[in-house]
């Protein structure tokens, strides 16, 4: 007994030790991201200051919803791109920014730092040029999208053992069908569109011709914006780009700056010195005058341009993010919900003080049931307030459904779209399991109860079952498209087929209708809404749960978090990681989906 007693109370020690660490830990957390989350104080601006714009971050659509750039020593590794533009929007009119410098690498994740985006930041950059300041670049390893920025400047720098990574766009898909086979997992598919490569990843070990053909011309599109504009920027033709770039592939400073891709070469310290003496800081032992331009962001204010999460202006225009793979249900943290998302939708439109909606989408698509759920909340919102679209880098599939009945849709030259077009998947798991000794019987009590289960291959009159409700979504889909496009519906089965197409040439074609950045979408969202410059901007969705917010402060505070990143093995991790994740996302109740073909990478 005197054991036990010892025990227990032993026990009961550890456990109120162990109860008042954790509150004291949590209590110190909260305190953290109450710090993070109410940091208005913004910092002084002295007036000849650079804005020195890090592109060492993942430029997204939506905004982060915390803050975690003080858990990570000042370092921002997530920037919306609203914050980039509205940023140097604002500084080409204070006359106590100077100038801009650009500096560091992009750090891509998930759907952000596409080319859609980062031409939006190009734009902004523009507009800073033309207002007579100046932009510079310091650049070390640069590749293409990096470089499609800098080169809007007045004058790019590299450094002498720096260099410039441009060989061209390419698209490599991962295949995972030898993989199913030798470990015996069993795929059956039924699509409609012979350009709805989604499946292939699991069912073939390369492209299909239809395939190959629908990426290269989407490449030759995307890489022929991305060519124009640089060569419009260095005043050089584009054939010219192109000659070096095929010439040289990784271009080293010598061959940069013979082919007029740069200025000149010099050293981080001889810039420093330069913008130093420009500051009116030489010799000084301090560095030029500068703000960071996320810090130059949180002192940028104006009835435009207000990131909030209650309403209450009698004139809102409620922006909302669509970033990620569409999924039934709630979804998780970067994907979009169908559940959560139409409430969100519904509640704007329920509030009168919302005048209008701007849907960003920046999805490739996913569940059919919850691309429904979406697009249902969008109809009966158009009945009663305007709602705009502004596809980012993908708005393709799924993501063109919840689109496709909106009263105007903008897009990049390079966004991809389309890929009008449905498929089903099927698993069966019997060798699998078979080779492990496991095995499956069952009782039914009709013809197809056991038809989605994946112990054991379709029957041929089970898939013809499941092609028929494929083929059903896909006359539904193309319907819709033509009634919301007010395009005929013969036509829209030519271009179907779950072909994709860049921005410009669905402009084209009569998928959007305009070509123009999320400014301008917002722009004409508040003229059909009749509100003048008489209104606020709201944008969605909001903060995060406090237990979220926390799980991801812990990560962040881990020094090896993402090291391995940097690896041939943590790539190689990393990518066969996203292909299982893609597959995680595949949970329509029906197992129909509308989803971009492949995992389109452009790199």
């Amino acid at each position: 007994m005197k054991n036990f007693l010892t025990s227990m109370l032993g026990a009961l020690a550890a456990l109120v030790i162990f109860t008042f660490g954790a509150a004291l830990l949590f209590i110190g957390f909260v305190g953290v991201i109450a710090a993070v989350g109410n940091k208005e104080k913004t910092e002084a601006v002295e007036k000849g200051s650079y804005l020195v714009f890090d592109l060492e971050a993942n430029i997204t659509d939506a905004p982060p919803i915390v803050d975690f750039s003080m858990l990570t020593g000042g370092r921002v590794e997530t920037l919306q791109l609203r914050t980039a533009t509205r940023a140097l929007r604002a500084a080409a009119k204070d006359d106590r920014i100077a100038g801009v410098l650009l500096k560091g690498a992009l750090s891509p994740a998930g759907y952000g730092s596409g080319f859609a985006a980062l031409r939006d930041v190009r734009e902004a950059l523009l507009a800073f040029k033309a207002s007579g300041k100046p932009v510079k670049a310091y650049l070390t390893f640069a590749q293409t999208k990096d470089y499609y920025l800098a080169s809007v400047a007045d004058e790019i720098i590299l450094d002498p053992y720096g260099e410039i990574l441009m060989p061209g766009l390419a698209s490599e898909p991962m295949f995972l069908a030898g993989t199913f086979e030798k470990y015996g997992i069993g795929i059956q598919v039924t699509r409609v569109g012979k350009y709805k490569s989604a499946v292939e990843p699991y069912t073939r070990k390369d492209m299909s011709p239809e395939s190959r053909e629908q990426v290269q011309k989407l490449l030759d599109d995307i890489w022929g914006t991305i060519r124009g504009d640089i060569a419009a920027s260095r005043h050089l033709a584009p054939e010219n780009v192109q000659a070096v770039v095929d010439a040289e592939g990784l271009i080293r400073p010598s061959a940069a700056k013979a082919a007029g891709l740069i200025d000149r070469v010099a050293y981080r310290d001889e810039v420093i010195d330069e913008l130093k003496a420009k500051t009116g800081r030489r010799g000084s032992r301090e560095s030029f005058k500068q703000i960071a331009l996320q810090s130059y962001a949180r002192g940028v204010t104006g009835s435009h341009s207000n990131r909030g999460f209650s309403l209450g202006h009698h004139n809102t225009i409620a922006v909302i993010y669509a970033e990620g793979a569409i999924v039934d249900g709630e979804g998780e943290m970067n994907n979009v919900g169908g559940d959560k998302f139409s409430r969100e939708l519904r509640r704007l439109r329920q509030d009168n003080n919302v005048k209008a909606i701007v849907l960003r989408v920046n999805s490739p698509g996913g569940s059919v049931s919850a691309s429904e759920t979406i697009q249902r909340e969008v109809r009966l919102t158009q009945k009663v307030k305007p709602v705009v679209v502004s596809m980012g880098t993908y708005a393709a599939s799924g993501g063109y459904w919840i689109s496709t009945y909106s009263d105007r849709i903008f897009a990049e030259p390079s966004t991809v779209t389309g890929s009008i077009g449905v498929f089903g998947i099927q698993f069966d798991v019997k060798k699998l399991a078979n080779d492990f000794g496991v095995t499956f019987d069952s009782v039914t009590t009709g013809k197809f109860a056991g038809a989605l289960t994946i112990a054991r291959p379709k029957t041929d009159e089970e898939l013809a079952v499941l092609q028929r409700m494929v083929d059903w979504v896909y006359e539904q889909f193309t319907t819709k498209v033509a009634e919301g496009r007010k395009l005929k519906l013969d036509f829209v089965r030519e271009i179907a087929e779950g072909r994709v197409w860049s921005g410009s040439e669905a402009k084209k074609l009569g998928l959007v209708d305009e070509i123009g950045d999320l400014d301008a979408a917002i722009k004409y969202a508040a003229e059909r809404a009749k509100v003048g410059n008489d209104y606020r901007l709201e944008e969605y969705p909001r903060k995060k749960e406090l237990a979220e917010a926390l799980a991801e402060a812990i990560e962040k505070m881990n020094p090896g978090a993402g090291a391995s990143a940097k690896t041939l093995v943590g790539r190689i991790s990393a990518r066969l990681g996203e292909e299982l994740n893609a597959l995680g996302t595949f949970n329509d109740p029906q197992g129909l989906y509308a989803r971009l073909p492949l995992e389109l990478q452009l790199h």
